[in-house]
C-alpha cells in the first residue's frame, strides 16, 4: 500500500486531491479503512484556510489605515481563543497548530507547545500577553482594585483587561480614567477587552474611551493611533463580524493597528467536513481477473458530490502555478512538476515531513501567488468527466 500526498502548507483549490491511496490484494480493504482516518485532514485544512482569509481581511484594513513601518503588527492581530471550545486536547493541537501557520497570537497552549517542540525544533512559534478574565476580576472587591493589581505586575508592557464583568460603560467612563495615570507612568499598553454586547458597537466604544483617556496621534495615512491603549474583541468573532468591525474602525477614523481579535469557537469549532467539500472516494479499481475500471460517483440529486474518475496526477503548469489535476498518464502531464510525494510505502517514508517554519514559508509563498477563481480540473480531465456524465444520461454543455 502507498499513500501520496501534497506537501504540508500547499495551497490548493477545492476539489484538488490532497492524498491518493493505492493498495493491492488483501490490503485493498485498507482504502476504505483509511478513508475515515485520512479524511480528517479536512479539519486543520479548514482552520488554516479560515485563519488565512481572516488575515487577508485584516490586511485590507491595514493597507487602508496603518503606516508601512507598523504593518509588522499584522501577525499578532488574530488570537486563538478556541481551546475551551474544543472537544479534546487533541483537537486543540490540530486546529491550534493550523492557526499558527498564519498568526503568532494564541492562548491555546497545547498547540503552542506541540508546534514549538514537536514541529519546529524548539523554536518559538506562538505568543501571548498577560490578561485577566472574569473570575479574576470578580474575585477582587472592585474592578479598580483588580486593574491596579494587574498594572502593578504587568503595567510596563502589553496587558489585557476584560472590562464587562459588571458594567462596560461604567468601566470605560469611570474606572479607566482612574487607572490610566498608572499605565502612563509605567509606559505600558492597556488592552481593553469587551466580552459581551454587539461586537462592533463595543469595539468603537472602547476605542473612543481610550482616545479620550490616553490620547492619540495621527499617522501618515490620516488615522488615529491611540497612545498606550488598544482594544481586543474576543466575543462573537467570526469572519463576517471581523470584517464588520474593520470597516467600522476605519469609518470612525481609527487605524486598524488599534484593534486585535480573539476567535474561539468560530476558529476551532464552527467548521465541518462540508466547509470545503472534503471527501475520499474510489476512483479506479482493478478486479481479480485483471480488468481495469475507472470509477466515478455521479448522484443526479446533487451534482456537487460528483467525484473524479480514474487514476489521477496532480502537477503544476509552471513555477508558482497552483496544483492542477490531470488523468494520470495523459500526454499533457509530461514535463509538469508533480506536486504529490509518496509519504507511505508499506511503512512511513522517512524525511518527508518538514519542520513548521518550512511549511509556513511554503504557505506564505503559494498564497501570495494564488490566482483568483481558478478551476483546478484540467481540460483533459474535464473531457473525461463529461464523457462519463453523457454516458449516464446527463446533459453536458
Amino acid at each position: 500500500m502507498t499513500i501520496e500526498a501534497l506537501p504540508e502548507g500547499t495551497v490548493a483549490y477545492i476539489h484538488t486531491p490532497v492524498f491518493i491511496i493505492s493498495a493491492e490484494d488483501h490490503y485493498s480493504r485498507l482504502c476504505t479503512f483509511l478513508e475515515t482516518i485520512l479524511t480528517m485532514v479536512w479539519y486543520p485544512s479548514c482552520v488554516a484556510t479560515l485563519s488565512r482569509y481572516s488575515r487577508d481581511a485584516i490586511q485590507e484594513g491595514f493597507n487602508k489605515s496603518v503606516d508601512d513601518e507598523m504593518k509588522w503588527l499584522l501577525i499578532s492581530r488574530l488570537h486563538d481563543f478556541g481551546f475551551r471550545g474544543c472537544t479534546s486536547v487533541e483537537q486543540s493541537v490540530l486546529g491550534g497548530s493550523a492557526h499558527l501557520l498564519n498568526f503568532e497570537g494564541s492562548d491555546t497552549m497545547s498547540a503552542c507547545y506541540h508546534t514549538q517542540f514537536h514541529l519546529n525544533g524548539g523554536r518559538p512559534v506562538g505568543s501571548s500577553i498577560p490578561a485577566t478574565e472574569h473570575s479574576v476580576m470578580t474575585a477582587w472587591p472592585t474592578e479598580e482594585a483588580a486593574i491596579k493589581n494587574e498594572i502593578e505586575h504587568f503595567g510596563s508592557s502589553l496587558f489585557s483587561c476584560v472590562m464587562d464583568s459588571y458594567d462596560y460603560d461604567y468601566a470605560l467612563n469611570e474606572v479607566l480614567p482612574k487607572v490610566a495615570p498608572l499605565v502612563k507612568a509605567k509606559k505600558g499598553t492597556f488592552i481593553i477587552r469587551p466580552d459581551s454586547g454587539d461586537p462592533v458597537t463595543q469595539v468603537i466604544k472602547g476605542l473612543k474611551a481610550a482616545e479620550k483617556t490616553f490620547g492619540y496621534k495621527m499617522n501618515a495615512k490620516g488615522f488615529k493611533v491611540i497612545e498606550g491603549a488598544a482594544v481586543i474583541q474576543g466575543d462573537g468573532i467570526n469572519y463576517k463580524v471581523l470584517r464588520e468591525i474593520q470597516e467600522a474602525v476605519v469609518a470612525e477614523g481609527f487605524s486598524c493597528e488599534n484593534v486585535a481579535y480573539g476567535m474561539g469557537g468560530g476558529l476551532l469549532q464552527k467548521l465541518n467536513r462540508d466547509t470545503m467539500s472534503f471527501a475520499t472516494k474510489l476512483s479506479h479499481i482493478v478486479y481479480a481477473n485483471g480488468e481495469h475500471r475507472d470509477v466515478m460517483k455521479t448522484p443526479k440529486s446533487s451534482a456537487a458530490k460528483t467525484s473524479l474518475p480514474g487514476q489521477l496526477f496532480v502537477g503544476r503548469e509552471g513555477p508558482g502555478a497552483p496544483p492542477t489535476v490531470y488523468p494520470r498518464g495523459d500526454p499533457a502531464c509530461k514535463g509538469l512538476d508533480p506536486v504529490m510525494h509518496v509519504v507511505y510505502n508499506k511503512r512511513p517514508v522517512p524525511g518527508v515531513f518538514e519542520d513548521f517554519a518550512l511549511v509556513q514559508a511554503r504557505l506564505n509563498r503559494e498564497w501570495a501567488a494564488l490566482p483568483a477563481n481558478r478551476n483546478p480540473i484540467s481540460s483533459q480531465l474535464q473531457l473525461k468527466i463529461n464523457d462519463v456524465l453523457r454516458a449516464r444520461g446527463w446533459k453536458v454543455d
